[in-house]
């Protein structure tokens, strides 16, 4: 059986995926993760691994950018390859003032400028939030760390041109970051009764723009909040 986007056949995904947006991270994960992975597909470059983690089956597989990408997958691997679970595992900019570089947030629930959240429920706005049994587990995985925050997340459709006055506004309320995917994870998940959450490692600070991480610490700096995700995946 293959979908549009994934060439899998059924059963060559784990009930738990994590999905970072980089392919490169998802290969990279899969390697530092998994044993006895083997790679399910790779349609336009998005591969997909299976192995076990801590003898429990367990895949991972990227997103691309943006909601439309992610929304993608998402719904596929929830709707043909009995997927019940799925942890987005990315990078976000920092918007708490207490906030550094390596930091990790669970992410609580997303606000949103998208439109993949309008139409859920006519009438009304819906609140894209985080499955309680995986952010129970994340938050459980993560014990007492200092670094380690539980809070709400911003996902956007535009990585440029966003009103400075807005990104304020969303700090002032107690918005932890910005980010790209995960309202609409929580609503392909809420939409098709299945499972979702969003474990985010803080790669840059967007009112300190100094202590940023660089392009190769992006795509290595993330063991704390993969071994919480993974932890969460599993459990």
């Amino acid at each position: 059986m293959a979908t549009p986007h994934i060439t899998a056949e059924k059963g060559d995904f784990a009930p738990a995926v994590l999905m970072p947006g980089d392919p490169k991270r998802a290969q990279r994960m899969a390697e530092a993760l998994l044993t006895d992975a083997r790679k399910v597909t790779d349609v336009r470059g998005i591969g997909g691994y299976t192995g076990l983690y801590r003898g429990k089956p367990l895949s991972v597989m990227a997103s691309g950018m943006g909601q439309p990408s992610l929304a993608i997958y998402a719904t596929e691997l929830y709707s043909f390859y009995d997927v019940e679970r799925i942890v987005r595992v990315g990078t976000m900019g920092g918007l708490a003032a207490d906030a550094s570089p390596g930091d990790v947030v669970i992410a609580l629930g997303a606000h949103t400028d998208s439109s993949i959240v309008g139409g859920v429920v006519p009438g009304i706005h819906f609140s894209a939030t985080a499955s309680w049994n995986l952010l129970r587990a994340a938050v459980e995985a993560a014990g007492d760390d200092p670094q380690v925050k539980v809070g709400t997340v911003v996902s956007r459709d535009r990585f440029y041109g966003n009103p400075i006055e807005q990104t304020k506004r969303l700090a002032e309320i107690g918005t932890l970051g910005v980010e790209m995917e995960a309202a609409g994870l929580y609503t392909i998940a809420a939409e098709l009764g299945k499972e979702a959450l969003a474990v985010l490692t803080i790669s840059d600070l967007l009112f300190d723009p100094s202590r940023d991480m660089t392009a190769e610490e992006r795509e290595s700096k993330f063991s704390k909040a993969l071994s919480i995700a993974a932890a969460a995946a599993v459990g």
